[in-house]
């Protein structure tokens, strides 16, 4: 995240703008007397804080949910997550904060859920991270696994398109058709238009375009990646 996403962790106010369990945290670290959103004349709390900050709450909760949380996966979560050297230490007392607090994971994910409901690639994109930082490493354990279900799940994803978040990360008899949420029973060109259309969803670039922060749009490209590996693979067996 950028220097001055950051600051506004610093903003008078700002835990107001965001409201809900989020803005708690960030009123917490930024010192602030928060109340509800609701009613809130903020208007829509901003995007970048809310993806950000709701993957450092979830991240933190999933430190809490398996019980170790090794080097790698700070350095991981590090990598993911931009945090300027003059903002590590409140970076740190967030996540922190997240792990040590009474509420669950579920209202984080909820909130977040409810910030991107029209938009369910910016919900991969937040499971993504936390797959990303569960096999930092070098394997996904079970207790992650389980809570990046659960997460999910408070997303309102189904279990075949947890399936497909799934098959980008942790290696099994993958299904190729599976990554790129295809059937194998359409036809060449189908399956290219369907391909075309893919990309062009998630291409890193849509998240620049809607103002997101360097965290979705590494998240984004690396998805890509996966989907076209997947891709690669199905022109291989298809002799496309």
């Amino acid at each position: 995240m950028s220097g001055s996403v950051w600051g506004k962790l610093g903003g008078a106010g700002i835990g107001l703008a965001v409201g809900g369990p989020l803005g708690g945290l960030i009123g917490a670290v930024a010192g602030h007397v928060l109340v509800d959103r609701e009613g809130s004349v903020f208007g829509a709390p901003p995007r970048d804080l809310v993806f950000t900050t709701g993957l450092v709450a979830l991240a933190a909760k999933m430190a809490k949910s398996d019980g170790v949380v090794t080097r790698s996966e700070v350095d991981m979560f590090r990598r993911i997550v931009e945090v300027p050297d003059g903002e590590r230490d409140r970076v740190a007392q967030l996540f922190d904060l997240a792990k040590k607090t009474t509420s669950g994971f579920e209202a984080y994910a909820r909130q977040i859920a409810d910030a991107f409901r029209d938009e369910p690639t910016l919900l991969e994109d937040v499971l993504d991270g936390l797959f990303h930082i569960a096999k930092a490493d070098g394997a996904v354990h079970e207790a992650e696994l389980a809570y990046v279900e659960a997460v999910a799940t408070e997303f309102g994803f189904d279990e075949r398109s947890f399936e497909r978040v799934l098959a980008r990360h942790v290696a099994r008899k993958g299904d190729p058709y599976l990554v790129i949420g295809a059937d194998r029973a359409m036809g060449d060109e189908e399956l290219k238009r369907h391909y075309r259309r893919l990309v062009a969803d998630i291409h890193p670039d849509r998240e620049i375009a809607r103002g997101l922060p360097p965290e979705a749009v590494k998240i984004a490209t690396e998805r890509l990646a996966a989907v076209n590996a997947a891709w690669d693979r199905i022109r291989r067996e298809r002799g496309l």
